[in-house]
């Protein structure tokens, strides 16, 4: 199943609902988005800086991964970046793979 992670910041109007709620019943909604698609989450984690969340989750395809980030994002409460993340096994096969490229000539 493929492996995301996501990393979010929420705006000011989601920042309120946060404090209102608090990080369980965020995790706790985390947790129903993901398991409701088939898939499971790793883990959450809240933090400050660049990024107030950081969750990893597995899904069953990447559809569903844009239908979460898409319902997410158009609450206008978060804003995520998505990374695909690959095992080392994964790794290797891609490396197994013949691409055809050329790289441009300086000129």
């Amino acid at each position: 199943m493929p492996k995301y992670l996501i990393q979010s910041r929420y705006t000011p109007e989601g920042a309120k609902g946060l404090l209102a709620e608090g990080g369980t019943a965020r995790r706790a909604v985390v947790d129903a988005v993901v398991t409701g698609l088939g898939g499971t989450v790793e883990s959450v984690y809240f933090a400050f800086g660049g990024d107030d969340l950081i969750t990893i989750v597995d899904l069953p395809d990447e559809a569903s991964m844009a239908a979460v980030s898409l319902t997410v994002t158009s609450s206008g409460a978060i804003t995520t970046r998505t990374t695909p993340l690959l095992t080392a096994a994964q790794l290797d096969e891609a490396t197994r793979k013949k691409v055809d490229f050329r790289a441009p000539q300086a000129g």
